[in-house]
């Protein structure tokens, strides 16, 4: 049973071009099918989580993180009476913006990208969707629902000016209403991105001996985890151990946001979907406390994980890689794919236009074509 305020297929805004409705599925599970039989969704088997993606093989990429966001966002919002169809879609969807080498590439194409117009990972995946995934006969991109665009451009809530370019593009000619909340489904896909990669970068920084279980421990949220499997398992295997551990922190922070989002869903008292955008403050969170909890994690990931050195000296290196492809692909684009050269329209020189395609051309990259594409280039 769906709340009063949850988004329904039957009262979506549509599509920017009309197709008609289907008779088997509804327009939200359209887009997430959509999503997934994407290009851009395949290229995440290759793109940086944390870790580049030929470092081993049980570490996270970008589409097995953005598979266990799906999955704890289509769990609480069936938990808090959300469409659980938009909210898997808007999971999905969430990083097909990104780089390769993860938010390392991220950073690198944006400090390039500055003078034309900058680069956000967020701008990016709306431009995908709605731009550059050409499979279609009568329109560019995947032409998605309203509500699923939405909350892909609110990820992390209302845009404000000024604006990404390549949001502002296409919020020009179908406005998404970036200064207001997204609907409760996208604001659980959001957090939804915050469980699932805490919990997974632990599980990958003690896979490479980054920090010990010991250390870990020591977390205020993560030490009764390990008290209770201790307690009821003795001398459990270490493997078996972290995991059992790991679950449990990983079902308090589920918990703690369904049952705090109850509470101010109940307190906001929303009586649609519109009235939650006009909330005037997110109605699904975290509590205080575990929000502070979480923060603590997320500090610890920074110093031991993020910024270890061995992830730094893999940094700097594929950031080299970014700068180094950039300025050859800006100065000469027939280093390009013909197919890619065929976005410059005849005789357009003007820079961010050329700046912007070759941005597109990059992010789409895969960590290894990218390296293959710099060794090339290099040779």
């Amino acid at each position: 049973m769906l709340q009063p305020y949850a988004s329904r297929p039957g009262d979506s805004r549509g599509r920017l071009h009309d197709e008609g409705g289907s008779a088997h599925r509804s327009c939200f599970q359209r887009d997430r099918d959509r999503i997934i039989h994407s290009s851009a969704f395949r290229r995440l088997k290759h793109k940086t989580q944390v870790f580049v993606e030929h470092e081993g093989d049980h570490f996270r990429t970008r589409l097995t993180h953005s598979i266990e966001v799906a999955q704890v966002a289509r769990t609480i919002a069936g938990a808090l009476g959300l469409n659980g169809e938009l909210t898997e879609a808007v999971a999905l969807a969430h990083d097909l913006g990104h780089t390769p080498f993860g938010h390392t590439g991220e950073d690198a194409l944006a400090a390039l990208m500055a003078p034309y117009g900058g680069f956000d990972h967020n701008a990016q995946a709306i431009r995908i969707v709605t731009r550059l995934e050409c499979h279609y006969a009568e329109f560019d991109g995947l032409n998605l629902t309203w509500e699923t665009l939405e909350g892909i451009a609110k990820h992390n809530g209302p845009v404000l000016p000024p604006l990404p370019m390549a949001l502002a593009e296409y919020d020009a000619i179908h406005p998404l209403e970036l200064e207001t909340h997204a609907s409760a489904e996208a604001q659980v896909a959001a957090l939804s991105d915050d469980v699932a990669y805490n919990n997974h970068d632990l599980q990958d920084g003690l896979r490479a001996g980054l920090f010990t279980d010991a250390e870990l421990a020591a977390l205020p949220l993560v030490a009764p985890a390990y008290d209770e499997v201790d307690s009821r398992w003795p001398g459990l295997p270490v493997a078996r151990r972290r995991n059992e551990a790991l679950r449990r922190v990983f079902g308090m922070m589920v918990t703690d946001l369904i049952e705090t989002s109850r509470a101010r869903l109940a307190e906001v008292d929303p009586q649609s979907v519109v009235d939650v955008r006009h909330a005037g403050r997110p109605v699904i969170v975290f509590s205080d406390e575990m929000r502070a909890r979480i923060d603590e994690i997320r500090a610890f990931l920074f110093t031991r994980m993020y910024r270890a050195p061995s992830v730094m000296r893999e940094r700097e290196r594929v950031t080299r890689v970014i700068e180094d492809l950039f300025p050859r692909f800006l100065d000469d684009p027939t280093l390009l794919p013909i197919e890619w050269r065929a976005g410059l329209r005849e005789g357009d020189t003007a820079p961010a236009a050329r700046a912007r395609l070759v941005a597109d051309y990059i992010a789409g990259m895969t960590d290894r074509f990218a390296l293959q594409e710099h060794e090339r280039q290099a040779g």
